[in-house]
């Protein structure tokens, strides 16, 4: 673990390695490096040592790898009475890579009681370039012909780098996450940071040497 200063890169900075891991803050919780930038090279190696990005408008980009961290295993999802009666309804509809950038343009609009988005515009145009190379997905779930919820992440091999969803209908998003879990793809999903959101659908939090060991392992 880090307490002294973190590092902090230049814009231009493609080469300089981020350290491990373990090396990130104890408070704030994770921080491990900031600067650099998000084009897709520097974003692969990002995730594929743990690290994500994470910041807010007018803030230099914040590179973070928690402890714990918030994963849900596949198998084991919680599908509340009342999420089963709407998916046995079967009122939504579900698609795959359909409509990226719809959905992250979704997620990326202020919450309610928020003044503003972590997903800036910089951020969300590098995850587009990502979808485009097929290494960001996304869930999308419709009603009829609009798009009601959905999500979207990275995939890191066997594991899905859940980002962000949103839901502008009753359990959109949860089943979303629902079929997600179901296609058969994954062994993990990572949530990064825990909510009660998802803690009430199976999420646990593990230590982030055991993410890394998984990591390993999946991806």
């Amino acid at each position: 673990m880090n307490s002294s200063p973190i590092i902090y890169l230049q814009e231009d900075d493609d080469l300089t390695p981020f350290p491990h891991p373990q090396q990130a803050m104890l408070n704030p919780n994770g921080l491990l490096m900031a600067g650099s930038n998000l084009k897709p090279a520097r974003l692969v190696q990002a995730y594929q040592q743990g690290i994500f990005p994470w910041y807010s408008e007018g803030e230099p980009i914040l590179w973070w790898s928690p402890d714990p961290r918030c994963v849900i295993w596949p198998d084991r999802i919680k599908v509340s009475r009342s999420l089963g009666k709407t998916i046995r309804k079967q009122k939504y509809t579900v698609s795959f890579n359909q409509a990226f950038s719809d959905v992250i343009a979704n997620c990326g609009k202020p919450r309610p009681g928020s003044d503003g988005t972590w997903i800036t515009a910089d951020m969300a145009d590098s995850y587009r370039e990502l979808a485009r190379r097929g290494i960001a997905e996304s869930i999308e779930v419709w009603n009829g012909e609009t798009l009601v919820g959905g999500l979207y992440g990275v995939v890191v091999g066997r594991i899905f780098v859940g980002e962000s969803m949103f839901s502008k209908e009753s359990d959109a998003s949860k089943v979303a996450l629902v079929s997600l879990a179901g296609c058969g793809r994954f062994e993990l999903i990572d949530c990064q940071l825990p909510t009660p959101h998802l803690s009430s659908m199976g999420a646990e939090c593990i230590d982030r040497g055991d993410y890394l060991e998984l990591l390993r392992i999946l991806a």
